[in-house]
């Protein structure tokens, strides 16, 4: 049995997930737009599965959260679906829990310490995401000594969602909110183009992390120079900013998918959490 809570937020993070995954956002997977490895469909039944693991996060803790959801994708799907959603998601339900986000998640990720960061280690290496390479400190193939917010703090400059654990995730909170209440006010008939504007605000005012590890950062920053053209054009409102995206789409997916824009979609459904769980947008 579920209670009322619990049901509620399944249903904030199946649909922040869900939206967005069904989001036509420029390098990414849709409904219309598959890799070779991954279909729309992963990400739909990627979303039920993180949905259910993480409603379990005030008994069960943060890290076991994430843990448990990712190995379940992983049992039940067979791809690393979910990781970044998950670890970006986690530490905002955790705090949803109790009262106001920004209110509680300085508390929360304080609280994780050595043994939350080895679920966290086990879970990242349990997904197997791409380009993650070696560091000097707690390289992800050791056990780890710090505390999670110390370890994040060590990846903070090279890693988005790092960043978020060291930051209090003020990106989200703050640049993520202002820009989905920007967007859904601009077109609140059209949940899908406020989401792909969304996406694009991300991508161009912070050069995606997962590009960065897979092509390095100069690819990673030429895509958020791409990004934030289309967005100076006034995409989606001009014919010529229509064809920038356009193009922006297209060289990200050249070459294998290996510029898919993943982390800036990790932040966009962050994003869309947080909006719903707060009422600032609906389903």
């Amino acid at each position: 049995m579920t209670n009322d809570r619990t049901t509620q937020l399944i249903k904030w993070i199946e649909t922040a997930c869900l939206w967005e995954a069904e989001a036509p956002k420029a390098g990414n997977v849709h409904p219309q737009a598959s890799f070779v490895d991954l279909t729309y469909n992963d990400f739909v039944r990627s979303a039920r599965v993180t949905a259910f693991m993480l409603s379990r996060i005030d008994q069960r803790g943060i890290s076991k959260s994430i843990l448990d959801a990712v190995k379940t994708v992983k049992l039940q799907i067979g791809k690393n679906t979910n990781l970044g959603i998950v670890l970006l998601i986690a530490p905002l339900a955790a705090a949803s829990q109790v009262g106001e986000i920004e209110h509680h998640i300085t508390q929360f990720i304080d609280g994780l310490d050595v043994a939350d960061s080895r679920l966290i280690f086990e879970a990242i290496r349990t997904a197997q995401p791409g380009g993650m390479g070696t560091t000097s400190e707690q390289d992800l193939s050791t056990e780890p000594t710090e505390s999670v917010r110390q370890i994040m703090s060590l990846a903070a400059d090279r890693d988005l969602i790092a960043r978020q654990y060291s930051n209090n995730f003020a990106d989200v909170l703050g640049f993520g909110r202002d820009r989905l209440k920007a967007w859904w006010e601009r077109f609140p008939q059209d949940r899908n183009q406020a989401i792909v504007g969304l996406h694009l605000d991300w991508m161009a005012t912070y050069p995606d992390s997962l590009i960065a590890r897979k092509c390095g950062y100069e690819v990673a920053k030429e895509s958020s120079i791409r990004a934030k053209q289309v967005l100076e054009l006034n995409w989606p409102e001009t014919a010529e900013s229509c064809e920038e995206f356009a193009k922006l789409d297209d060289w990200l997916r050249d070459d294998g998918h290996q510029k898919n824009p993943g982390t800036s979609a990790d932040l966009v459904a962050a994003t869309l959490f947080a909006g719903l769980r707060e009422g600032m947008i609906s389903n």
